[in-house]
């Protein structure tokens, strides 16, 4: 099997603080690699150097498009606490397009597998919430398997992160295939996400998509294969944010 990505749901511009490049430069890159959808998802507030809350309430200024590729106002939020909670407030969150939830270093404050897997599992009943990524992170443990049911029953894509692979969130890789693996068993939806902190990355997927293939994963499962799954998913779930994306 060949997956062909249509979408690029997980990219940083230089709003996030440790990202490099604009939101025009990201557009031409996704056109390049043929590419449909790109969605900006800078940090939430909660991490340090991330985009003050104004930024995410003035994202309607974007066009829907830019250079002839569909454009998603998005957070990559952080989980704060075990709650769930998140560091965007409801007021932002119903207003963008799609949000993207996670741990992060500096944002959440325990490392304990059992703090991580109930923050995580408040997290997926936030109706607001679209899309966990890099799960896979060590240093926030999780339990997998707990984890991975949860999320195919609620039906909240997991992210298998390109960028865990191969340079970020270091001992991810081992998790992640192990993620990748429980999802085909559990028949969940799940996204491939690039994580590109600069242009030169949007559209990166190639240790993500093997690891996926090698899970036995199946192209239905995989939410960014097209633009019309992903914005019929994203439509589906916004029904009470607001107006949907057209």
């Amino acid at each position: 099997m060949k997956l062909e990505l249509k979408a690029d749901l997980h990219i940083h511009s230089v709003a996030s603080g440790h990202a490099y490049s604009t939101i025009g430069e990201i557009a031409a890159a996704a056109r390049d690699k043929g590419l449909e959808m790109a969605a900006i998802t800078d940090h939430g507030p909660a991490m340090p150097g991330g985009p003050h809350y104004y930024h995410f309430g003035n994202l309607r200024v974007l066009p829907a498009e830019l250079c002839g590729v569909k454009i998603l106002k998005g957070v990559e939020a952080n989980i704060i606490n075990e709650k769930g909670e998140l560091d965007l407030d409801r007021y932002y969150l119903e207003r963008l397009d799609v949000v993207l939830a996670g741990f992060h270093a500096r944002c959440f404050g325990s490392s304990v597998m059992e703090d991580c897997t109930r923050a995580l599992f408040n997290a997926l009943e936030n109706p607001l919430i679209d899309i966990i990524v890099h799960p896979g992170n060590p240093e926030f443990p999780l339990d997998y398997e707990a984890v991975v049911r949860r999320a195919a029953e609620k039906g909240i894509p997991l992210e298998i992160n390109n960028s865990s692979f191969c340079g970020s969130r270091r001992g991810s890789s081992g998790n992640c295939s192990d993620i990748a693996r429980m999802i085909a068993a559990y028949g969940g939806p799940m996204v491939i996400g690039s994580d590109a902190h600069f242009a030169g990355d949007v559209g990166r997927f190639d240790y993500a998509v093997e690891a996926v293939l090698a899970a036995g994963i199946r192209e239905e499962q995989v939410l960014n294969t097209s633009v019309e799954k992903v914005l019929h998913y994203l439509g589906r779930k916004k029904t009470d944010k607001g107006d949907p994306i057209e």
